[in-house]
């Protein structure tokens, strides 16, 4: 298999099923202690090598991101910040995600004609997205056939994949999808 980045890698084990390898996956929930310390190590070093300051603020942003199960918009993750009292500037949280992006720490999502969708990438496996059209619901799955799909094309075109995004847009099929038309 192709040595993708880490936080993209598809461990077979975490999506596969023999008789239907494709599943929706879980929003994802928290770092556990260990890695949330090594994600902020990461941002730590990307910080000190560009020679930018390592602010309270910036890692609190960090941290209320990484608190977040599944996506969220910059604006959510600033009034979350505010309203605990933290006086972080809308500024300040949408130049950290900036950051953030760049030292490989989120990924930025855009579904459809909605916001830009942050969410965490450290030690997360690769996945793809569901969005129904009338309500908006974000489904999360995994399937590795895509994976190797993705392998073979880089394999075909000599040409070293950093990371995918697989959005499939349709519509839901709840009785209770809140937008149906």
């Amino acid at each position: 298999m192709r040595n993708t980045p880490r936080s993209f890698n598809v461990p077979a084990y975490l999506c596969s099923f023999p008789e239907f390898p494709l599943r929706l996956t879980a929003p994802m929930q928290p770092l556990p202690p260990d890695q949330r310390e090594e994600a902020y190590a990461q941002f730590r070093r990307y910080l000190r090598q560009r020679g930018l300051r390592q602010t309270p603020e910036r890692f609190e942003v960090l941290e209320a991101l990484y608190n977040t199960q599944g996506h969220t918009d910059a604006d959510a993750l600033y009034f979350r910040l505010n309203e605990k009292k933290r006086s972080i500037s809308r500024a300040t949280v949408y130049n950290t995600l900036n950051l953030l992006m760049d030292c490989e720490l989120v990924v930025r999502h855009q579904f459809g004609e909605h916001g830009a969708q942050y969410e965490p990438s450290y030690r997360y496996w690769q996945h793809d997205h569901l969005i129904c059209l009338d309500c908006h619901q974000v489904l999360e799955f995994c399937d590795p056939r895509i994976q190797r799909i993705q392998d073979m094309v880089a394999d075909v075109y000599n040409f070293e994949i950093k990371r995918h995004a697989l959005n499939l847009y349709g519509r839901c099929r709840k009785d209770d999808c809140t937008h149906r038309t």
